[in-house]
């Protein structure tokens, strides 16, 4: 089995670390929705889907803002109180960076999900 979120947020730490100014992934709902979390936040500049073939992609623009980006494995699932546990595990330090979490309500970052009261699935992190 292949794993694309993982493989996504793989390329593009590759292509931050080269200095590359984009690059082009597969396109899942997944991708899309953790691509507006980042865009959000400022740590890319922006995303568009394109056709090639019969396959879609997303070409993103990257805003070299990204120090450490990593998917989360085995996808931990997080209730409200246990947040600060994995924020200290994967972010070097407070308010610097953001845990992307699964919810019911939709994929949003873990200050989102601490605000609406939310636990999850953890996905990936970002700083």
């Amino acid at each position: 089995m292949v794993d694309i979120l993982a493989d996504t947020i793989n390329k593009i730490k590759v292509y931050e670390s080269k200095g590359m100014y984009e690059c082009v992934v597969p396109s899942t709902k997944l991708i899309r929705s953790v691509l507006d979390a980042m865009k959000a936040n400022k740590y890319i500049g922006g995303y568009e889907e394109i056709k090639d073939g019969k396959f879609k992609r997303v070409k993103i623009e990257l805003a070299k803002k990204i120090n450490d980006i990593g998917a989360i494995k085995p996808r931990y699932p997080v209730t409200l109180g246990e947040y600060q546990k994995y924020e200290q595990r994967f972010i070097p330090s407070n308010n610097f960076g953001m845990l992307i979490v699964s919810t019911s309500s939709g994929i949003m970052t873990n200050k989102e999900a601490k605000e609406r009261k939310l636990g999850g699935r953890l996905l990936a992190y970002v700083y």
